[in-house]
């Protein structure tokens, strides 16, 4: 492997881990309605688990409301009772052809609770691109041990390879940052 597919494959590997923080992020309940919220509760129809938003048209069309208004209405207890059952802690209420799903705002403890919960979240993010640095520096030290690269090019790559993590990094702290604003501030 040459330095340059080791640093894309670690590149791609800390990419990858913001999109998936970002995921979580957007199924955190916050006090405010959005889609993101019950985008991947899992339905049990069909004979199979799928997500919601494979199921149902979902909006939020006030800050204290979403609306799931499911393809095929047969479906729609199914959603219902998938929602219920989720870990978010929400109620619903059908008229048999939608799905109303009020917000309530959060109490200041919950807040606080919910912005430990994301700082741990960001934490978790933060070992995971450690441990991608830790690998592609494991594999530049293999193909320099190996002779496969020169130590200019080794610790080029580590470099490179440094400041990926360290960008990363900067761009989960600003994530966290503007999750807990809109948290504590609603």
């Amino acid at each position: 492997m040459t330095s340059i597919e080791i640093q894309a494959e670690a590149k791609r590997k800390m990419e990858k881990t913001l999109e998936i923080m970002k995921e979580e992020f957007k199924s955190i309940r916050t006090g405010r309605a959005t889609p993101g919220l019950v985008d991947n509760i899992k339905v049990s129809c069909y004979g199979s688990l799928t997500p919601i938003k494979q199921l149902a048209s979902i909006v939020a069309p006030e800050p204290q409301l979403i609306i799931i208004s499911p393809y095929d209405p047969s479906i729609l207890k199914d959603i219902e009772k998938a929602v219920l059952q989720s870990e978010l802690g929400l109620t619903t209420n059908s008229d048999g052809k939608v799905i109303r799903i009020p917000i309530p705002p959060l109490s200041g403890d919950r807040r606080e609770k919910i912005v430990t919960q994301i700082k741990e979240i960001t934490e978790d993010a933060k070992i995971s691109i450690r441990n991608i640095r830790r690998e592609a520096n494991k594999q530049i030290d293999k193909e320099e041990k190996d002779s496969l690269l020169t130590e200019d090019e080794a610790k080029k790559a580590k470099e490179q390879i440094q400041k990926f993590t360290h960008d990363n990094e900067a761009v989960l702290n600003e994530l966290l940052k503007q999750k807990s604003e809109e948290i504590l501030k609603i």
